[in-house]
């Protein structure tokens, strides 16, 4: 669970606005920091090995889950979240955001939320 939870390189983060406007005259900007699915993906590479772990995807509720299983101590074990499609590139980011969204449900990224 070390492995999984390390904090990654900044060069795996990205940042995007959330909220923006204008308050008392001043303009604010609240930004969230989130890892790249791609390092999400190594990540799980580096810890389980490229064959001991896989996702699905499956639609749910208007969006889309992910599951990501992973083979720990001989059984796979599964853990799933899931996201709404997004405006831009709707269902590859729908994708992108639910195999985020799951792997915190592993420690991945956690710290940053």
């Amino acid at each position: 669970m070390q492995k999984l939870q390390a904090p990654f390189p900044s060069k795996d983060i990205e940042w995007r606005v959330s909220r923006s406007g204008q308050s008392n005259g001043k303009k604010y900007a609240f930004v969230l920091a989130y890892v790249t699915n791609r390092a999400i993906q190594n990540r799980l590479d580096e810890v389980f090995g490229p064959a001991g772990w896989q996702n699905d995807f499956s639609d749910f509720m208007q969006g889309v889950l992910c599951t990501i299983s992973c083979y720990v101590d001989g059984e796979w074990i599964k853990k799933s979240d899931g996201a709404k499609q997004t405006q831009f590139e709707s269902l590859k980011g729908g994708l992108s955001s639910a195999m985020k969204r799951a792997a915190v449900q592993w420690g991945i990224g956690r710290y940053l939320v």
